[in-house]
């Protein structure tokens, strides 16, 4: 497990999160702990390192 910071795109707060380093590429719905707001998160590993993160807001 890795984790990762970012800022929420609905409240702007710096949130963290833990991410799975043996899951190659994933996409998932996940609220934010301070606005409760859902979010989409986009994520790929390449040898257990971080290649791409996205976080938008989940329509």
């Amino acid at each position: 497990m890795e984790e990762h910071f970012y800022q929420c795109p609905f409240c702007w707060e710096e949130v963290s999160i833990l991410l799975d380093t043996s899951v190659k590429n994933s996409v998932f719905v996940e609220d934010c702990e301070v606005c409760c707001n859902p979010l989409e998160f986009t994520v790929e590993f390449e040898n257990n390192q971080l290649i791409n993160f996205s976080v938008n807001q989940h329509q």
